[in-house]
């Protein structure tokens, strides 16, 4: 448990087991969609329809107040998964209106099988996964453009989930707005209730003539069921375009909206004088505050100001296998400040990555735009600390941070009908000398619903800071490079191909982003077939392969691989991919083959074990430290059960070894590297929680297999326990406790440290 700042530590690969984005289908975790043919224009789709209503609503999951029974009922729904744009064989039944201050949505799902719908109390975002909860709500397309849209969902025990949604990158729950939303069980199903406020939408006019809306319902039981107010063509290659046109709105705020949300933490570390297992004298009390503001002049235009931000963590990363990785982690922004319209600085190359700024002092953001110009600019000053990535062409290192900084980052993006191009710019300037200047254009080109090509172009002019003692190339020298990626996919509904090159000088640099390999050339290429039986036990089965070619500036070899596999959806809401690779790579001065076999599977058990997870990698593995070549293993198994609506206990085993021949008569075990974790959260509603976490580090060596010297022993136990209440995203009360420790000189598991805190925040909105 990392209470304060710990946002520039990167420990390993972040593999990612945890649930999926709300609407990704079974298949979208691992599987290219395959575009085909533009689906009909927004305006020509049957509109929805919402009513102004006069009379109060009570966001209750009661759907008995007169005002809903003026809005007229929107019962055309769409099973778009498992099957292909199927009329629902389950009742859905919701209804759109507003009044002058929220957007209201009501849904009535019925279940022939009430018994089995299932859902979970938990903390904001984790509604349970779309194969093992029941969830449904709105996707709110404010300009109409069928680019952009807002998520508002909710499970049936009223849990909410929020998220920024975008053909271009993806989906993204990190954002939170304020909002309602409330759910009841009844005896034919269970219905929701919500109400979004005008000031959390992002809209242009007071008056709107083409906003787009998709109503959504998961449903899982042998299959993920998904189901649409919209058909969703399997041949397309966007979702949001989609979306229908939402009419009846007019009258909207045009008023300005604030608010303002003050802080107060606290906390105790005490630390072992001498390292593990002395005595915890070290003591380090400190209580700050500080506040975070918004400001909405109109509905389009956000401007974000913070001051002696908490950039703390409430709850730490999952520790990754770092043992023989050669390059640095990423690990997803959760801050708030960095949030607003997150979208704007997602792009193919990750110039921007927020976790960079380790320890804001100050930060001002102003996001705004018009229905075909949109764009973000950051400032701020950072005051260091963490470690910063030092890119390099066959493995990544690290520096500390041990100076100030100014950061400034803007983004704007132009809309060309479903194209647009956007420019960026990146820098930071060092206090006492140094500098990093990242600048450039990109692109999103579609010119049918069959073709996508995406392409960005930067350039980066730096200058080290001049402290050869933290990092060598930091000795006041100049470097500038460029970094140029440029992709093509195509297909038909069902064939896919993508093509992507990448080029990466040596001396680029990307500061404020993260990319921890410079000095590559590279081809990506990936060609698939998909079959979509209409029964049976196998409802999508895809064939595929994959081919990369990866050199440095010489041309000389760093990566060949061909990978051919399979991948598909069964029974008991299951994913399925197997991968054959043969992959050639270089080392540090040797090329050696690897030949493994890579299974995924993911399915639900039942009510209780609700969810498994298995992930491996079998056969060769690269000694990557030595220059050489081994047998090896990894794997990774995660779970959830769930005995009830309260308790989830989430179970996280990852595993790696690697075993090697020295030399004649010498060879065994290299390492083995585990990392154990155990998740608990009791939830009292959907709105309080203890959750306790306990994790263990682990990595054994055999020094004598190794061609420098190496610690034989390393462990690492930590374990936390948190109460939180959490009348929304930033109205909070945290208490919390943490205790750390590691193996002393005598191989002892000893205390490190130990700390409690404190956080409670407030939103005053106006």
């Amino acid at each position: 448990m990392t209470w304060r700042n710990g946002f520039g530590a990167f420990l390993g690969i972040w593999i990612g087991l945890g649930a999926p984005p709300a609407l990704a289908a079974a298949d979208a975790r691992s599987e290219a969609t395959a575009p085909g043919v533009w689906p009909a224009a927004v305006a020509e789709r049957p509109p929805v329809r919402l009513v102004r209503v006069t009379g109060p609503i009570v966001v209750d999951g009661d759907l008995s107040e007169p005002a809903w029974a003026e809005a007229p009922p929107i019962t055309d729904w769409w099973q778009t998964n498992p099957g292909d744009n199927l009329p629902a064989e389950v009742r859905s039944v919701a209804r759109l209106a507003y009044d002058g201050e929220f957007l209201y949505a009501a849904f009535a799902f019925d279940d022939p099988e009430p018994a089995k719908i299932s859902s979970q109390l938990g903390d904001h975002d984790q509604v349970g996964g779309g194969r093992i909860s029941d969830y449904g709500g709105l996707i709110l397309d404010p300009r109409g453009d069928g680019k952009v849209a807002q998520m508002f969902l909710a499970n049936a025990s009223g849990v909410k989930y929020d998220a920024i949604s975008s053909d271009a990158s993806g989906e993204d729950s990190a954002p939170d707005f304020f909002w309602q939303a409330a759910a009841k069980r009844t005896a034919s199903g269970w219905q929701l209730e919500i109400a979004v406020p005008f000031s959390s939408i992002r809209y242009a006019d007071p008056d709107p003539a083409h906003w787009g809306v998709m109503l959504y319902r998961n449903r899982p039981r042998d299959f993920r069921y998904q189901y649409f107010t919209s058909r969703l063509p399997r041949e397309v290659n966007c979702f949001l375009c989609n979306v229908r046109p939402l009419v009846g709105l007019e009258g909207l705020p045009e008023g300005s909206h604030w608010v303002v949300a003050p802080y107060l933490t606290g906390s105790r570390i005490e630390a072992a004088s001498g390292g593990p297992g002395g005595r915890l004298d070290e003591r380090d009390d400190e209580a700050t505050g500080g506040v975070d503001a918004k400001w909405l002049p109109n509905p389009d235009t956000v401007v974000d100001l913070t001051f002696q931000p908490d950039f703390s963590q409430i709850e730490s990363d999952t520790a990754e296998i770092t043992a023989n990785e050669r390059f640095a982690i990423f690990q997803p922004e959760k801050r708030p400040f960095f949030l607003e319209s997150v979208d704007l600085l997602s792009t193919q190359l990750p110039a921007v990555y927020t976790r960079t700024i380790t320890d804001p002092q100050w930060g001002a953001r102003v996001t705004g735009g018009g229905e075909q110009t949109k764009y973000t600019l950051l400032v701020g000053q950072d005051q260091g600390g963490g470690l910063v990535v030092l890119p390099g062409v066959n493995a990544s290192g690290f520096a500390r941070q041990e100076f100030r900084s100014t950061v400034a980052i803007g983004r704007v993006r132009r809309e060309l009908g479903r194209s647009s191009v956007s420019l960026l710019y990146s820098g930071r300037e060092v206090d006492g000398g140094g500098s990093n200047r990242v600048f450039g254009p990109d692109f999103e080109w579609r010119p049918d619903g069959r073709n996508t090509v995406r392409g960005q172009l930067l350039w980066s002019a730096s200058a080290t800071p001049d402290r050869p003692d933290l990092a060598d190339e930091w000795d006041g020298r100049d470097l500038s490079g460029h970094a140029f990626d440029v992709q093509w996919s195509r297909g038909d509904g069902k064939w896919d191909n993508y093509v992507e090159y990448k080029d990466i000088g040596d001396d680029f640099r990307a500061d404020n982003g993260f990319v921890p390999q410079v000095g590559i050339r590279a081809v990506l290429a990936e060609a698939g077939r998909t079959w979509y039986p209409a029964d049976g036990a196998v409802r999508r089965v895809r064939l595929f392969g994959i081919y990369k070619y990866k050199t440095d500036r010489d041309d000389e070899l760093l990566e060949r691989y061909v990978v051919p596999g399979i991948g598909f959806d069964a029974m008991l809401n299951s994913f399925v991919r197997v991968e054959f690779a043969q992959e050639d790579i270089r080392a540090i001065d040797r090329v050696f083959r690897r030949r493994q076999l890579r299974p995924t599977v993911e399915l639900r058990v039942g009510r209780v074990l609700s969810n498994v997870s298995v992930s491996a990698a079998l056969g060769d593995e690269i000694d990557f430290a030595n220059d050489r070549l081994g047998d090896g293993t990894t794997w990774s198994v995660a779970a959830d059960f769930t005995p009830g609506s309260r308790l989830r206990v989430s179970p996280l085993y990852r595993r790696r070894t690697l075993d090697v021949d020295a030399a004649p008569g010498l060879s065994g075990r290299l390492l083995t590297a585990e990392v154990a974790r155990l998740r608990v959260v009791w939830s009292f509603n959907a709105r309080a929680w203890v959750r306790l976490i306990g994790q263990q580090i682990e990595t054994t060596r055999r020094p004598e297999l190794w061609t420098f010297e190496v610690a034989r022993h390393e462990r690492d136990l930590a374990g936390s326990a948190v109460f939180a209440y959490k009348l929304n995203w930033q109205t909070v009360l945290y208490l919390g406790y943490a205790d750390t420790r590691a193996l002393d000189e005598l191989d002892e598991l000893e205390p490190a440290d130990r700390q409690a805190f404190f956080k409670i925040s407030y939103a005053f909105r106006g």
